[in-house]
């Protein structure tokens, strides 16, 4: 469609309320298959609720993740994508296309169709805000939570403009490949005219474990990662430390979350080179059991007290105790993007993902502590950075993602 025809398109998919109404009538709404539910790992996550899923659900195995650069500068518009979006979203999560796929045959299809017949797989959409969309083209800049602090450079970061920012974060997790990818297709083309994809990262193998219920992964350099990481069936931890409340400066954002996004490479060569001992040391835990160097098992204590564990391991810098008992919730994932022409060397490693009530005394002075002198430095680099004011959770049809934003 051309620009004034989609524009007219989507204007009449709004109610008289000014948004679309989420999995109500207009665009995203039809529904051309049913949903099936025979496995677990299958199952639909409700996408309705106080909180937006992807957060505290726990990780599935596979991540589509784009950041979106807002390209009209008609608030109006930017507001029916929003909208748009959430009754995509909620067709997407349990089972549905966005809307018929066969259409006219001298029209696109709705939906692209590359989803049919798949199950949702515990697909989960998660939609934050970025810095850069409180400037002056919306009216937005006094909404602008003090938490959405712009992160501060640290050292040995080399990251990369076209890898970095965006004015709106989309995270789409699901444990079938096809099902998250077909998330972020649609919701950019729903947003043309409005929005374009600043940058995009596939992800596999969950890093982090988020539910009592699941495994510890291990990252690419064969580690266990996530062992202590706050779990979905803690809401202490869930309340105190990720979960914004009342301490908030802007309302809206009360019931939501602060996400950080890092893509960090990890030089694997270099690594495998390494001898165990060294794996170990720089870790601080057993490479087979995942067992802190002052324990016999993965869950045991640390015990940082003891000079077992190296004063730049990643462990002890990485502890809560070392960090003024700050914790943050991780939900990262594996990558994998070739091999970089320059060194001939693999372009793999770990897009960190991590949730958080306030990234000003959560992340920035964790990340602070890691880059001035964690061992793993040696072996990684930093290339991409975002951050994004994740809103509460969409409550029903005809609400959408930061709608008590725009007041």
């Amino acid at each position: 469609m051309s620009g004034p025809s989609r524009r007219g398109f989507l204007g009449a998919a709004i109610g008289t309320a000014g948004v679309l109404a989420a999995g109500s009538g207009g665009y995203g709404v039809a529904r051309a298959t049913e949903p099936s539910t025979e496995h677990p790992s299958a199952a639909p996550i409700e996408f309705y609720g106080p909180h937006q899923a992807g957060i505290d659900t726990p990780a599935q195995d596979r991540l589509a993740f784009a950041a979106f650069d807002v390209t009209s500068p008609d608030v109006q518009a930017l507001k029916a994508m929003l909208g748009s979006w959430a009754a995509a979203a909620a067709q997407m999560t349990s089972g549905q296309p966005i809307g018929p796929v066969e259409t006219a045959p001298q029209a696109p299809p709705i939906d692209t169709g590359e989803a049919l017949g798949l199950e949702p797989s515990q697909l989960t959409i998660t939609v934050g805000f970025g810095p850069s969309l409180f400037d002056d083209r919306f009216g937005l800049a006094k909404r602008r939570p003090a938490a959405l602090a712009d992160l501060p450079a640290f050292p040995n970061d080399v990251l990369e403009p076209d890898r970095s920012g965006g004015d709106i974060g989309v995270q789409a997790c699901s444990n079938d490949p096809q099902v998250a990818f077909h998330v972020i297709r649609n919701f950019a083309r729903v947003a043309r005219g409005t929005a374009v994809m600043r940058w995009s990262q596939l992800g596999f193998g969950r890093t982090s474990t988020t539910s009592k219920a699941q495994a510890t992964p291990r990252n690419l350099m064969g580690f266990k990662d996530g062992t202590n990481n706050v779990k979905a069936e803690d809401s202490t931890d869930l309340n105190s430390f990720v979960w914004v409340a009342d301490e908030t400066d802007q309302p809206w954002m009360r019931g939501g979350s602060y996400l950080v996004a890092r893509r960090i490479r990890m030089l694997i060569e270099s690594w495998d080179a390494d001898y165990l001992a060294d794996q170990e040391r720089v870790f601080g835990r057993s490479k087979e059991t995942g067992a802190p160097l002052t324990g016999k098992a993965e869950f045991d204590t640390v015990n940082l007290a003891s000079k077992a564990i190296p004063a730049d391991a990643h462990i002890r810098l990485a502890a809560p105790a070392t960090n003024d008992g700050q914790k943050i919730l991780r939900r990262g994932y594996s990558f994998t993007d070739g091999i970089d022409p320059v060194t001939g060397q693999l372009d793999a490693g770990l897009f960190f993902i991590a949730y958080q009530k306030d990234p000003r005394k959560q992340f920035v002075p964790i990340q602070t502590r890691l880059a001035a002198g964690d061992a793993l430095n040696e072996y990684i680099k930093h290339t991409g950075s975002a951050l994004f004011a994740v809103p509460p959770g969409v409550s029903a049809a005809g609400d959408w993602f930061g709608k008590a934003l725009f007041g």
